[in-house]
């Protein structure tokens, strides 16, 4: 029995060291991964002052379609630097950790994802692959936790793919699963519209907001196959869009597109249990001047605030975040100074880029580092209908 025991603990201990082991190393190498980042961004641009970003938008395949620019981080200021073209409706955008490849859909009634390699001295785009995703409208796309896996969803279709990405850049779909159902809004709601695909922080599961069956559905990743997990069930017509987690994995945050909504959760990510705690308005009290919807949502790295997007309102709303719950408080709206703002992201920490779509514009904004809120830097880059903005 001494004996039995005495195994129990050694092989417990074993354990523990091999899962410290493996901790250390994917901390090394996230480390080797942001070092090799930063000295890539470097060396794309020709002062230490500008950051690389891309803007992908809503164009037929021989007009420009994607956009290399660049952000001054002295003022704000963005210019064009490079564009490709030959892909339509470049809606969303992703890079991968290193800053060699990136990833877009092309929203189309036959979808398909474009897979270019990123000159280190030039960032220009170069073509390496692209698949069909056996879907209508692919509108977002997102690597696995550990690069080797890439995921889309596919709003008319009905369904998401995964791809597994070789050591060359090219890719091969591992895994197809079509959602069914529908829910009370007649109009967005008559079938599946997955609108966004996510994997949690510990890289073992993944979240799909579906907008058409008011579901986060969670599927395990397993070998590149998705396994479906459980599901979330949202109010009937909330239309979950987007979604994000805290830097914790404590809590998350989805964004939804119908009843304009932020719904906080905390998270369980042994279990991948989502639990609904607070569901928040995405527009002031006072609003009453038309419809809005809103599309993006984003967590800050210091995990003190979050910002979400709104079309009509034309808005970025901020909330602090409650860093002993996870509940957010409404604190500020700022204007897009422009229509529709879809995507937008958050630079460093330092600034926000927004896209706005119907006006043809993306605004740069300073980030208090205190307090959170936004301020305009007064500074506006021109593009073709915008859609997706993603820095280096």
């Amino acid at each position: 029995m001494v004996l039995t025991k005495l195994g129990l603990l050694r092989k417990a201990r074993d354990m523990l060291t091999e899962r410290s082991l493996l901790r250390k190393a994917k901390n090394m190498l996230t480390k080797i991964a942001l070092l090799r980042k930063a000295f890539r961004r470097n060396s794309l641009m020709s002062t230490q002052n500008e950051i690389v970003f891309f803007t992908g938008t809503q164009t037929k395949d021989a007009e420009k379609g994607i956009f290399r620019c660049a952000l001054n981080k002295l003022d704000g200021s963005m210019r064009i630097v490079g564009s490709t073209e030959g892909i339509e409706n470049s809606t969303y955008l992703v890079v991968n950790s290193i800053g060699d490849r990136l990833y877009a859909v092309s929203e189309k009634s036959e979808g398909e994802i474009f897979v270019y390699a990123i000159d280190n001295e030039t960032g220009e785009l170069q073509l390496l692959d692209r698949k069909p995703t056996q879907g209508a409208d692919p509108c977002f796309i997102s690597l696995s936790t550990d690069g080797q896996y890439l995921f889309v969803a596919n709003y008319s279709g009905g369904n998401v793919n995964v791809f597994r990405i070789s050591d060359h850049g090219t890719i091969d779909e591992s895994c197809m699963i079509t959602h069914s159902g529908h829910s009370v809004n007649p109009d967005r709601q008559e079938s599946p519209h997955p609108h966004s695909i996510y994997p949690d922080p510990s890289g073992n599961f993944v979240m799909v907001c579906d907008l058409g069956i008011d579901q986060i559905v969670t599927y395990r990743l397993e070998e590149g196959q998705l396994v479906k997990h459980r599901e979330v069930d949202l109010p009937p017509g909330a239309g979950p869009r987007h979604f994000d987690f805290h830097p914790t994995g404590k809590w998350a945050y989805g964004v939804n597109e119908l009843n304009n909504e932020v719904t906080v959760f905390t998270y369980d990510d042994k279990t991948a249990d989502l639990q609904a705690i607070q569901s928040i308005s995405t527009l002031p009290d006072d609003y009453n001047e038309g419809v809005s919807y809103p599309a993006d949502i984003h967590v800050s790295s210091c995990g003190r605030f979050l910002y979400a997007s709104n079309r009509g309102h034309d808005s970025i709303v901020q909330y602090d975040i409650n860093l002993d719950t996870g509940s957010l408080t409404a604190v500020d709206w700022q204007s897009t100074h422009g229509e529709y703002p879809r995507n937008f992201t958050i630079v460093e920490g330092e600034f926000v880029l927004v896209a706005n779509h119907n006006s043809g514009n993306v605004v740069s904004y300073f980030v208090d580092a205190e307090t959170g809120r936004l301020s305009a830097t007064g500074c506006i880059l021109k593009l073709p209908r915008p859609m997706c903005v993603h820095s280096l």
